[in-house]
């Protein structure tokens, strides 16, 4: 082989010395996943809230018109309220 040849084969072992070394230091590196939120977290908090202040309403009306022998649209009634927070206080 010239001496051509042996600097040419030289530079090719450097650079795919170099690639592999480049290869494993990038498996090192920890991969970042990008995390693609359907929600936005202000409209999954406005849910949370819409849910719970839902489920209060529900659960009122279940009580007071099934367990409690009332009409469920009682509840709505401010009369209603007066007359739980007379007996709570005993008045």
């Amino acid at each position: 082989m010239s001496e051509k040849e042996l600097v040419q084969e030289a530079k090719t072992r450097e650079t795919i010395k170099a690639e592999k070394k480049e290869i494993r230091n990038k498996e090192a590196e920890p991969q970042r996943w990008v995390r693609v939120r359907m929600l936005p977290i202000w409209l999954r908090i406005l849910l949370v809230f819409l849910l719970l202040a839902a489920s209060l309403v529900l659960g009122a009306m279940f009580g007071y018109g099934v367990i409690g022998d009332g009409n469920p649209a009682d509840v709505f009634k401010k009369e209603t309220w007066q007359h739980i927070i007379d007996i709570v206080m005993k008045k």
